[in-house]
């Protein structure tokens, strides 16, 4: 079997430059700039409804632009439709015809590009190894599983060779086992094409593992673009915190030169955030239920943040999630493997965190 190479030059740069998206009244998009670099796997991460899937099917030229630009390279495509462009679109739901065998939906895309009968029998069988389907070509979309369907889904997108490969939540319909293997393979895949690809989820965990950056959106906008350490470790906003990951966002106001919330909890702030926070104004802490560590032990207690009880305990496997009582309006979440009981006291020290003013 032959292997179809690419290489560096193929891989595709998008630009989108002050996009805004109106659908009568409801603006959908609200001027969103971004850039994609060329064989990047580039994640759109937001709620239901935030405007992520609008973005990529303007991208894709399913939808036209109310204003603004997108570019490949610095061809301006924004006018473009979507079958002059070389992209390849996974659809959520699978969107293949059942009426046709795996393999003729697979060549679809080549047989309309007029390619000779030899070329698409190899191309498909290419793609079905890709894809870890050999001998599937002859069955029917109705005698696939969920995951073969979607990875047939793939490969019709891959098949023709497209310099992007634009996914609106592909995985979504697949129950947990299957998306985490699923999303793996997309990303190996993605590596070794060189392909520039653009990945719609809802989904946190699945952005920051396959991801080389992400875009965090709400209500049309783009909150923050980074790496998932980025993303994750400095959220830039209140928003991206919450809905990244567990976070504590514990609300309290500053004291001197500490952000205080209770008698029991009590952290020094570092200068950066007392020349951002004035004396006495409200403010919000966040902290990572893993950026706590327990001490009071050896005669510690004095290094301690905060002091509370064990309220509750969730058991997760490998870590137990304790929700500890500091006399917040919210109770403290704190993750550890050390087994602890219901009624124990704690006293704990934060080793980094963010402050929202």
């Amino acid at each position: 079997m032959k292997y179809y190479e690419r290489n560096d030059a193929q891989a595709v740069s998008v630009t989108i430059e002050k996009v805004v998206k109106k659908f009568g009244s409801f603006q959908a998009l609200g001027g969103v700039s971004l850039s994609i670099q060329s064989g990047e796997f580039f994640t759109l991460l937001g709620p239901s409804g935030c405007g992520k899937t609008t973005l990529l099917r303007c991208t894709a030229g399913f939808e036209r632009p109310t204003s603004g630009r997108i570019l490949f390279n610095d061809a301006d495509m924004t006018l473009i439709p979507p079958w002059e462009k070389n992209i390849g679109f996974v659809f959520q739901n699978y969107a293949l015809w059942p009426n046709k065998s795996v393999y003729a939906n697979i060549a679809y895309g080549l047989e309309i590009r007029k390619k000779s009968a030899s070329f698409i029998r190899e191309k498909v069988q290419w793609a079905l190894e890709l894809l870890g389907l050999p001998g599937i070509g002859d069955k029917m979309p109705e005698q696939l599983s969920g995951g073969q369907q979607q990875r047939v889904a793939i490969a019709r997108a891959l098949v023709i060779d497209p310099t992007i490969l634009l996914l609106d939540e592909p995985l979504s319909n697949l129950d947990a086992k299957l998306r985490i293997s699923l999303r793996f393979q997309i990303r190996e895949i993605q590596k070794k094409l060189k392909i520039t690809a653009i990945y719609v989820t809802h989904d946190q965990e699945e952005a920051l593992e396959i991801s080389d950056r992400i875009a965090v959106m709400n209500a049309g906008s783009v909150l923050q673009i980074g790496t998932p350490e980025d993303i994750y470790e400095r959220p830039a906003q209140r928003f991206v915190a919450d809905f990244v990951g567990k976070a504590n966002i514990v609300p309290g106001r500053r004291e001197g030169d500490a952000f205080v919330c209770s008698e029991r909890f009590r952290i020094s702030l570092v200068p950066e955030y007392r020349a951002q926070v004035p004396e006495g104004r409200s403010a919000e802490i966040m902290f990572r239920p893993e950026a706590l560590r327990e001490v009071g032990k050896h005669g510690q207690a004095d290094q301690a943040d905060m002091e509370g009880r064990i309220t509750d305990v969730l058991y997760h496997g490998n870590i137990r999630r304790y929700m500890v009582d500091v006399g917040c309006p919210v109770p403290v979440v704190y993750e550890t493997s050390i087994p602890h009981s219901i009624g124990e006291s704690l006293h704990l020290a934060i080793t980094h965190y963010r402050l929202y003013a």
